[in-house]
């Protein structure tokens, strides 16, 4: 019996919290229009490949807090269901899971508090300035997203109407009508700057009324327009709203540091009195006479900078913009445009920037329905497709990239050209501009500024074109277009072809008369329990049997077996080979060296050469590893153990060039 839709909300919000290390693992939650956010306390507890798996969830992205995408729409009830369970609010603190304690050693509670404290330091290494910036923006402008489209699809209405009583096609009795819908949209327009400033005082700390306050003062009530204040700069009369969007968010900014600052000097007895007091009046004439003449500037050019690269560069700026804006959708890093778009909009009356990079996803439309076509056989792939394709025509592209194009590779690259096709038909026909922001694809059409849909819709028509050619010739993975018993087919037939290579290969080196052969360590040093790696896989052994030595200075990497080299990495910290019993052996040179793409590694070796146990095989800096932040532990792996009896051998934690750490056998 199929799932009702309660059901399926309830299961998913279940399974979310299961993957992630139940709700005594998540510090807060909340959510944007396709994501649920939560703030994890200890990653190492989120099972990131169950979370994928789950029925529902579209794609996960692991940023400065784990983003689980599971569509708009089902993303409101989901993060609903989430904190329902818990008791608490969207937004709210979760209540905190005291450690228990019970049974526990003094040790045990030393490093459970420890591994605490780990956490909280990874959590806040993730929070880099720029994601820091980019955080505060989305925590801004997200809560407001639903009042600008609204406000926008009305005011879209209003000006169609208007143009059909100048046209005569309408009575010019509607004309009240269309008069209260302009109302309606200027509600959220006219007073923007109050509602910046009350979300930006809720960001920054600071009391949300008074950055309401600031936010009004840039508004500057009440002022004589025959007696204005006059720029303390140039003497020029100041105007309503000079600043914009820029200068309401740091004055606020600078608000909440000064408030902060006078709640720890002011006594408690008149703190509620003196304190929003002196930081009106202190923030207030910064803001008038400094922020709103500078910020004002700052606006003006970078609005009148954006619009004469969109007129001077045309299609051309409009390729590499189009182009470009799913990647920076990747990494969050649209969120930064968002005050752009708003103050472009109060400066001009709309935004030509979104109506471009709404064609990345266009592009990514074009690119799944190739992908639909071609890859037929692939059940899993295509209902992926179907599930997301509908909410990417209307404009939200996020499962779509998590979903589908971005796992493929290819796809993802194709459908960011099918978006460049589609910017530079917009930009090549110009003046395309969107009254309001929200979401992109069929739309933002009744956002388009009147005279300029069909602009608009033959930009997407060719991002759709151009991301479906470009990926049903050019962008199409082979292994997307089988199904699954065709892969097991082909896996099939490819293991056994690798398995004949690699027998025939190894003949000169495999001794079918040997039984038992050993595995010497391939560094100096000290060996330690495998389970205290710091790697979760190698610490449970999930690749074979492993041993685990830190190494000493000595600089020389040894052959652990006699045999021969079958692989080395291309960033050289890893090194596999084949012994002469047939162990598959793999020496693993510290833990995430990987990133140093090469840098402190000199490998003498190349694949194919004979090896003895003993022979040097290269150095490594292993001061260089550790300079770098990295971990220089390194392991030696039977990747294909299953197949022997092996013992591991305990002669002390010291080990030199030729100690053993392994006895083997064939079973």
């Amino acid at each position: 019996m199929a799932e009702t839709p309660e059901e399926k909300i309830k299961r998913i919000s279940q399974e979310i919290y299961s993957e992630v290390g139940g709700t005594e693992n998540v510090e807060k939650l909340i959510h944007c229009m396709t994501r649920v956010r939560m703030t994890i306390k200890d990653d190492s507890k989120v099972d990131m490949e169950g979370l994928k798996k789950i029925d529902g969830v579209m794609g996960v992205v692991d940023d400065e807090t784990l983003q689980v995408i599971v569509g708009p729409g089902t993303v409101n009830k989901v993060a609903d269901e989430m904190v329902k369970e818990v008791g608490v609010k969207l937004g709210e603190p979760f209540p905190s899971a005291k450690m228990d304690t019970t049974g526990m050693t003094d040790k045990e509670i030393v490093e459970a508090k420890a591994a605490e404290v780990k956490a909280a330091q990874k959590a806040k290494q993730k929070q880099t300035p720029i994601k820091r910036v980019l955080k505060s923006i989305s925590n801004i402008f997200i809560p407001l997203i639903p009042a600008f489209v609204g406000a926008g699809l009305i005011g879209g209405v209003a000006a169609v109407m208007s143009n059909l009583i100048v046209a005569g096609d309408i009575s010019k009795s509607y004309t009240d009508f269309v008069t209260i819908l302009k109302f309606i949209q200027n509600g959220v327009f006219s007073y923007l700057a109050i509602y910046v400033g009350i979300n930006a005082a809720t960001e920054f700390g600071a009391t949300a009324g008074l950055g309401g306050v600031i936010g009004a003062v840039t508004l500057l009530p009440g002022m004589d327009i025959n007696a204005p204040l006059h720029n303390i700069f140039n003497g020029q009369a100041m105007s309503a709203g000079q600043g914009g969007i820029i200068g309401v968010i740091f004055a606020v900014w600078v608000l909440s540091l000064i408030e902060k600052q006078l709640h720890k000097w002011v006594p408690d007895a008149i703190d509620i009195i003196v304190t929003p007091a002196i930081s009106l009046l202190l923030i207030g004439v910064f803001t008038i006479f400094i922020v709103m003449p500078v910020a004002g500037v700052i606006s003006s050019s970078l609005v009148g900078a954006i619009n004469w690269i969109l007129n001077i560069g045309g299609a051309f700026s409009g390729f590499a913009l189009g182009a470009l804006f799913l990647p920076m959708v990747m990494f969050g890093l649209h969120q930064i445009l968002t005050p752009i778009h708003i103050e472009m909009i109060n400066k001009t009356g709309s935004t030509p920037l979104l109506p471009i990079l709404a064609m990345a996803g266009a592009g990514q439309v074009g690119a799944a329905v190739a992908l639909w076509i071609k890859c037929r056989k692939n059940k899993q792939l295509t209902n992926m497709i179907k599930g997301a394709l509908p909410v990417g025509i209307l404009g939200i592209g996020e499962p779509l990239i998590y979903g589908v194009t971005l796992p493929l590779g290819r796809p993802f690259i194709t459908a960011c050209i099918g978006g460049g096709i589609g910017g530079a038909v917009v930009g090549g026909l110009g003046h395309v501009g969107a009254i309001a922001i929200g979401p992109s694809g069929l739309a933002l059409i009744p956002l388009i500024t009147s005279g300029r849909v069909m602009a608009y819709i033959l930009g997407i028509l060719a991002g759709y074109a151009g991301g479906f050619v470009a990926t049903y010739f050019f962008g199409i993975p082979k292994d997307a277009m089988v199904g699954e018993e065709d892969a097991a087919e082909v896996q099939d037939e490819v293991k056994t072809e690798v398995n004949a290579e690699v027998q025939d290969d190894n003949a000169s080196v495999i001794d079918s008369n040997l039984k038992t052969a050993t595995i010497t360590t391939p560094v100096a040093g000290t060996r330690v329990a495998i389970d205290t790696v710091n790697d979760p896989m190698m610490a449970q052994e999930v690749m074979g049997k492993t041993v685990a030595v830190i190494p000493n200075m000595d600089s020389k990497i040894y052959s652990p077996v006699n045999g021969k080299v079958t692989m080395i990495a291309e960033t050289k910290h890893a090194i596999g080979f084949i012994n002469e019993i047939g162990e598959e052996v793999l020496v693993h040179i510290g833990i995430d060296t990987v990133k140093l793409n090469g840098k402190f590694f000199n490998i003498d070796v190349k694949v194919g050469d004979l090896v003895k146990q003993g022979d040097i095989l290269g150095s490594v800096d292993w001061q260089g590893i550790i300079d770098s932040k990295l971990d220089p532990t390194t392991m030696t792996i039977v990747t294909n153990s299953i197949e022997y009896e092996i013992s591991k051998v305990e002669l002390g934690d010291k080990v030199e060039a030729d100690s053993v750490l392994m006895d083997n056998k064939v079973q």
